[in-house]
């Protein structure tokens, strides 16, 4: 039998999510939730037709959630992360609709960004992803009035009108015309913000720069990552713009990957358009930073619309210790550093 899920709880919602997730598992034994988390990775993206979810019950949905939903809330986070940073000081969205939302990560990671109240709405066609959603969402205080509803995530989708629309490892799932039409509904529905997030593959980056191009026509403005709205510099099919973000892993992470690490790296493409004007990093780290001794080298997209390599050495004093504590994704120079 399932340990039920805590009531709203004061704390961090990470630290809440991580003590909801914990009890997800009791009663299924093991060796079954690894079984549904195999299968689970081995077909959930990118291989099912919208109107047939593969989350068919509360064991698939558990075991996923387990598994993805610590890695998703942490991608989306950080992606959240440099949306606060580029926003005026102060702004914060004053509600959100989370689409293709399951079990909720974006929302939870809205409310570790943004704390307080706010109204949400998290549309998925998986009712027990749902379901689940919603048990979870009781446990944080700020989700605990939520909204769960079910809806086709495909060209019909309508949204209703909101400050934030969140759109989280969704767009891999659907056809193209369909992607267009979801990105288009998300921009419609904002009026401040729309922020995207994908698996950090070529696949993923490309389905991200097809985001950004409909959300520019759209007349958004790119917050983050990138240092500017102009064209991406990377030229198609040579490279990849993503990110990544450290996830610890769960006893569930470690017998499903046979690894014994206590953490593993959650690699991401993302965008976060808004309508107003936005602050944008003066350039972005787009490579985990190499050091050695004596120097830093930098790989850096920048506000001239191209990608270059920095070198940072102990002759620059503050600068080159800001640039050890600099990490992969970061906006560069950190204005401590200024």
């Amino acid at each position: 039998m399932n340990a039920p899920i805590p009531p709203a709880s004061p704390a961090a919602p990470a630290d809440t999510l991580r003590t909801a997730l914990a009890g997800l598992l009791d009663g299924l034994p093991p060796k079954q939730a690894a079984q549904a988390v195999d299968r689970l990775i081995a077909n959930y993206r990118g291989r099912t037709p919208t109107d047939a979810p593969i989350l068919r019950d509360r064991a698939d949905v558990a075991a996923y959630a387990a598994y993805r939903m610590p890695a998703t809330f942490e991608a989306v986070r950080a992606a959240l992360g440099a949306l606060a940073d580029a926003a005026p000081e102060g702004w914060a969205p004053g509600s959100q609709v989370d689409v293709g939302g399951g079990t909720g990560a974006a929302t939870w990671a809205v409310a570790s960004t943004w704390p307080g109240e706010r109204p949400v709405t998290v549309l998925d066609w998986a009712e027990p992803a749902l379901a689940l959603g919603r048990e979870l969402a009781a446990s944080c205080a700020p989700l605990a009035a939520a909204r769960w509803q079910r809806a086709r995530i495909d060209a019909a989708l309508t949204i209703e009108s909101t400050d934030l629309v969140t759109v989280s490892y969704v767009l891999g799932e659907l056809t193209e015309a369909d992607r267009r039409s979801v990105v288009d509904a998300a921009a419609e529905a904002a009026t401040q913000a729309v922020v995207v997030i994908e698996p950090g593959t070529p696949d993923g980056y490309t389905r991200i720069m097809e985001a950004r191009d409909r959300l520019l026509t759209a007349g958004f403005r790119i917050a983050a990552p990138c240092p500017h709205s102009a064209a991406c510099p990377i030229e198609p099919g040579t490279d990849w713009c993503h990110f990544s973000a450290r996830v610890s892993r769960s006893s569930l992470h470690r017998k499903v990957k046979g690894g014994s690490l206590a953490y593993e790296d959650e690699k991401f493409s993302y965008v976060a358009a808004v309508r107003f004007d936005p602050a944008p990093a003066p350039s972005r780290v787009v490579r985990r930073p190499q050091i050695r001794k004596g120097q830093v080298l930098l790989d850096l997209c920048g506000a001239d619309e191209e990608l270059r390599r920095e070198t940072v050495t102990k002759r620059h004093g503050p600068l080159y210790r800001a640039a050890r504590d600099t990490d992969w994704g970061d906006a560069w120079p950190p204005p401590s550093a200024g």
